[in-house]
């Protein structure tokens, strides 16, 4: 399963995001220089981020993003499916049936065992996406940090985050 560059971004927007102030919010272009990304690749990230209520936006030119939600009631499948959309990774599109000799309709009355497994597979796959939240991911990273990581974001923000009084505005 391949997912986009999309997923990993917006994931740590996210994770970054949690960390802002009670007020706070950080443009598209502040998240996209943090990261190294293009700004306009990322926007569309995070507009589909703000379309599954994951975030708020804020408009205006002391406007941004903020997360919508509180850190631990967002997951990464939350994250997942707002970026890639619900669809399901494989879909069967029942091959048995094409080619010069086609399989008899007795062997379609259920479920392709080849889509059953990977369905099986996803829904695996799902759950755990499901268990971790950006809380957790925040939680990881600040028990792995020797200081750095801290500071780095501290001076980002002191320098990118914009303070406004409006936070629903989607």
């Amino acid at each position: 399963m391949k997912l986009s560059e999309g997923v990993e971004q917006a994931i740590h927007c996210m994770t970054f995001l949690s960390g802002l102030s009670e007020q706070g919010v950080l443009s598209a272009a502040a998240l996209a220089e943090l990261h190294g990304v293009s700004a306009s690749y990322l926007l569309k990230h995070l507009q589909a981020l703000s379309g599954a209520g994951l975030l708020l936006t804020v408009p205006g030119p002391k406007g941004g993003y903020r997360l919508a939600k509180a850190p631990h009631e967002i997951s990464l499948l939350d994250i997942v499916l707002a970026v890639e959309g619900p669809a399901p990774a494989f879909r069967c599109a029942e091959i048995r049936r094409r080619g010069p000799n086609p399989l008899p309709a007795r062997y379609f009355t259920r479920p392709c065992q080849i889509n059953a497994a990977m369905l099986r597979a996803e829904k695996a796959y799902r759950a755990e996406l499901a268990k971790v939240t950006i809380a957790d991911l925040a939680a990881e990273v600040a028990a792995d940090d020797d200081g750095s990581i801290a500071a780095r974001g501290c001076a980002f923000l002191e320098r990118n985050e914009r303070k406004t009084g409006n936070r629903a505005a989607s």
